[in-house]
């Protein structure tokens, strides 16, 4: 089993198309995110996890200071050059884990995008906690798939060649729906630093011909650890499937659960 530590540095491989092929989170979560989190700009913004600035950009646009830390340096630099044009936005190159800012208690917010479930659960919490000023925020969420009722049938036939190359999901899997991923609001409290504020779904959709999809696969750490043999076998099954249909294009549906807490005293 390839190890976490392992699947975290992934992503470097990819930096400069990470950002072409992950999807957008939507307008409203950005919304949801600054009301719920008291937040009026300019607010000072501790970031986890930035990759290519694809959540940073919107918090940025709408005149927030950011402190972006990220792990690999591809990625920070590919973060850098996106974020160009917004000087209150820096990024480092550490880990979360690891990096010490030049004053604790500094920030407004702390937030990360897709990449809280990749920090050390022993004490991420701990860490955010820090950083943050007394009343601040930590929030986080993360893009899932989700199939709805009426959603593309296209993920549930391809699993025949994800079982053919080894790579089955395990036998009581069952594709979530939008509101019905889990929540970490239990963990939450336990950490006895935060008090949560609110727990709201958001879903969204993309669509992709086989180019942009087999893209958007490649920036996923478990098909990056794949053997190169069983890439190949399915992303020619892709494209092949996806060649009869009409359109050419299939749907894929996307949730995520927005964490926002408060810190406690």
């Amino acid at each position: 089993m390839t190890e976490r530590p392992e699947l975290r540095q992934t992503f470097e491989s990819v930096a400069a198309t990470y950002h072409t092929s992950r999807p957008r989170y939507p307008a409203a979560l950005f919304d949801e995110l600054e009301r719920s989190a008291g937040l009026s700009a300019p607010a000072d913004i501790l970031e986890i996890g930035c990759a290519t600035g694809i959540a940073t950009e919107p918090m940025a646009r709408r005149g927030h200071r950011i402190t972006c830390v990220e792990l690999g340096s591809a990625l920070a630099a590919e973060a850098r050059a996106n974020l160009d044009g917004y000087p209150e936005v820096s990024a480092v190159c550490a880990s979360f884990e690891s990096w010490e800012p030049s004053a604790w208690g500094a920030f407004d917010l702390v937030h990360a995008a897709t990449a809280w479930h990749w920090l050390d659960p022993a004490t991420r919490y701990r860490r955010a906690h820090r950083h943050l000023r007394p009343g601040g925020a930590l929030a986080f969420w993360s893009a899932t798939h989700v199939v709805p009722v009426d959603g593309d049938p296209f993920f549930v036939e391809l699993q025949e060649v994800y079982d053919e190359i080894g790579e089955s999901l395990p036998g009581d899997w069952v594709f979530p729906k939008p509101g019905e991923l889990s929540d970490q609001t239990a963990e939450i409290i336990t950490s006895g630093l935060f008090t949560p504020v609110v727990v709201r779904h958001f879903d969204w959709e993309t669509i992709h011909d086989a180019n942009s999809y087999i893209a958007l696969l490649e920036t996923f750490s478990s098909h990056r650890v794949m053997q190169a043999w069983q890439r190949q076998r399915l992303y020619a099954e892709i494209r092949r499937r996806l060649g009869q249909r009409a359109t050419g294009t299939l749907r894929r549906h996307w949730g995520a659960v927005l964490h926002v807490a408060r810190r406690s005293s």
